[in-house]
């Protein structure tokens, strides 16, 4: 394996020359640096990582934990930061924590051992023992779909007045009995803020809300379908509409109402939020509100990468939704 020094030997120049050749750094002279160039392209030198890593004390990595691998949202969130961090030259690092907050905790830790040099978490809770932790690591993170009160670099998305926009939009449709599927709000953005924005638009609009209206579920399809079961098995006044803070959510409740003969969105309107591939093929197509995922891995990696080079940066985002109106409503 040719060295630096190795180098340094053919080309008649000390290794200090070498190093800054290699790294564009200091100066050297021109003929010096075309001797340094050649003996590089003979011998087809390559500097290791590890060995770039000692002396700059970066890895040029970024470890990123996601909650699941089993939905889209994640999935597009990664092909954005991917796309912006291999443009410049770094790595990621994936750990799925399947919904274990615990493992939140576990993987912040061997991240910070691994020594990578940030860390994009997309959240699901935002507990004082989790932002505690981060505070502790002394390397950048970057928490992508929950709004933070602490001073730590967020993108997120405006949950609420989406919830809000969602919830007008079924009422202009002519509902006032609408019901709810949500999920833990200890989930802030998804569980607590679309729920507050759909009560709250409700509210405003002179409307009640029945108790068995509002059932929360888990991220998958099965709870969506059984959420629906529990709606109309326990309602005594039946909603007509229903809105699911995801469209896994949705689709398992619309699942429930084609096996029942229940037409959509005749008898019962149903919106999602997500934009999932899916919600836009199934019949009906899904009314569904577009977070635009891959711009908000986009906005994570600049968040970072501006943080890593001491550039300016906004350490708070919240991104702007669209609202996909379709046939479920």
């Amino acid at each position: 394996m040719v060295t630096i020094k190795d180098i340094a030997e053919m080309a008649g120049v000390s290794r200090t020359t070498v190093s800054r050749v290699l790294n564009n750094s200091g100066y050297v002279s021109e003929d010096a640096r075309k001797r340094v160039e050649k003996v590089i392209e003979e011998t087809s030198y390559a500097p290791s990582e590890h060995a770039k890593s000692l002396r700059t004390k970066k890895t040029k990595v970024i470890g990123v934990i996601l909650p699941t691998i089993q939905t889209e949202t994640p999935s597009r969130i990664v092909t954005g930061l991917g796309k912006e961090l291999s443009e410049n030259g770094y790595q990621i690092l994936l750990a799925n924590t399947n919904l274990d907050k615990a493992k939140e905790l576990e993987y912040l830790e061997l991240l910070r051992l691994r020594q990578v040099d940030g860390i994009v978490l997309i959240a699901t809770n935002t507990e004082s023992e989790l932002l505690d932790k981060i505070k502790t690591l002394n390397i950048p993170v970057v928490i992508v779909g929950q709004e933070v009160e602490e001073d730590i670099m967020y993108v997120t998305y405006d949950d609420y007045h989406a919830a809000r926009d969602l919830t007008s939009l079924l009422i202009q449709r002519g509902h006032s009995k609408i019901a709810f599927i949500g999920v833990d709000e200890a989930d802030r953005s998804v569980g607590y803020l679309r729920k507050k924005g759909f009560l709250d638009e409700m509210k405003a609009s002179g409307l009640t809300v029945e108790p068995e209206w509002v059932q929360k579920a888990i991220f998958n399809i099965n709870s969506g379908h059984h959420a629906m079961e529990n709606i109309l098995s326990k309602a005594v006044d039946t909603p007509t509409a229903t809105i699911a803070v995801t469209d896994r959510l949705a689709i398992g409740a619309m699942s429930y109402l084609r096996e029942n003969g229940i037409g959509i969105p005749d008898q019962m309107a149903i919106a999602g939020f997500g934009a999932s591939e899916m919600s836009q093929y199934l019949i009906p197509s899904l009314t569904t509100i577009d977070y635009q995922n891959e711009m908000a891995g986009e906005e994570a990696a600049k968040q970072l990468l501006a943080k890593l080079h001491s550039k300016k940066y906004q350490e708070q985002i919240i991104l702007s939704y669209r609202l996909l109106v379709r046939d479920s409503v």
